[in-house]
């Protein structure tokens, strides 16, 4: 079976403090031509992330907003060495990843074991394994923003930016590492179901393979305008150094243009796009004209990583961890 085959897991579903979780996973792999998808980009002028290449080869201050842009939220991560998150910022979810529907392992928790700022400008989620039997014993971290205005108005475009090492493991000893930056939108936490309500997956990594998957979620599942549960998806795209050092990974939903756009970005570089013509109207406007909220996760094992050859297996080390340098919100008024 070929990889854009490989069906997807369910929605992860919970609480609606802690536990609403990314529907799906961004799946859609081998069928879509990179190039085709760069070149369906039509926005003139729209500036590109700021600094990008700058912050790929280290880590940085949160740039100023590009032309145009203003900023209108960042979190740099200045908080000492082995110190929590600000509870006014971010949110932890907890509990075991069985209560997130789409098969992961490991036990999220609030622990500075699992979740810390390291003293020099880092947000570190750190997956660790305890026991003998890598299918189990696995613990991590994911939060996400109290804030959930984050969003572009009629004629304006927001763009989320963050700059991020991911776990620096190969396909050698990475087999089940799942890490993801990534939104919801604002209704879920209001009672619009999934994916009606909308997901942007900025950034998700699998197994070590040193690529990076774009996705949008939305209509209906199963199946629907956007075929759920796959979504509409980048395919795998190559990210070359993404697990040894420090990138920019970055989402533009651009109002201002006709039709309205998403725009993904790795190290400022547009490398895939949706338009809203691609759905119906009412679908897109559910699921992208309103606010989200923001997410960071390191999930261990999945449909996800199973459909690339599953995992963790024995040889998956514990202790990898993702590194997130800045997170930053720009708005771009009509």
């Amino acid at each position: 079976m070929a990889p854009g085959d490989i069906p997807r897991p369910s929605a992860r579903s919970g609480t609606r403090r802690s536990r609403i979780r990314r529907g799906f996973v961004g799946l859609s792999v081998g069928a879509l031509t990179l190039a085709g998808l760069t070149a369906t980009a039509q926005h003139g002028a729209v500036a590109a992330p700021a600094d990008a290449r700058a912050a790929a080869v280290a880590p940085s201050d949160v740039p100023g907003p590009p032309a145009g842009f203003t900023t209108t939220w960042s979190d740099d991560f200045n908080g000492g060495a082995g110190s929590g998150l600000d509870g006014g910022s971010w949110k932890y979810d907890t509990g075991p990843g069985s209560n997130f529907g789409t098969g992961e392992i490991e036990t999220m928790t609030n622990s500075t074991d699992n979740v810390y700022q390291d003293g020099s400008g880092h947000l570190v989620l750190k997956a660790l394994h305890s026991g003998s039997d890598p299918g189990s014993g696995w613990t991590s971290g994911r939060v996400e923003t109290q804030n959930d205005s984050f969003g572009a108005p009629a004629g304006g475009v927001v763009m989320m930016q963050s700059s991020i090492q991911q776990p620096d493991v190969s396909t050698a000893n990475g087999a089940g590492y799942w890490p993801a930056f990534w939104m919801l939108g604002q209704p879920l936490r209001t009672g619009t179901t999934w994916p009606t309500s909308g997901e942007v997956d900025i950034l998700e990594d699998i197994n070590g393979r040193s690529s990076v998957f774009g996705t949008l979620h939305c209509g209906v599942s199963p199946g629907g305008p956007c075929n759920e549960s796959t979504g509409i998806g980048s395919g795998e795209h190559a990210c070359p150094g993404c697990q040894s050092g420090y990138h920019t990974y970055a989402v533009q939903i651009d109002r201002s243009t006709s039709p309205e756009q998403i725009r993904w970005y790795l190290d400022g570089q547009n490398y895939f796009t949706i338009n809203s013509t691609q759905v119906d109207a009412d679908t897109w406007s559910k699921a992208v004209d309103h606010p989200f909220f923001i997410i960071y996760d390191l999930a261990m094992g999945g449909g996800f990583p199973g459909a690339f050859g599953g995992g963790p297996n024995a040889a998956t080390v514990s202790g990898g961890q993702m590194n997130v340098d800045y997170v930053a919100v720009y708005n771009k008024a009509p």
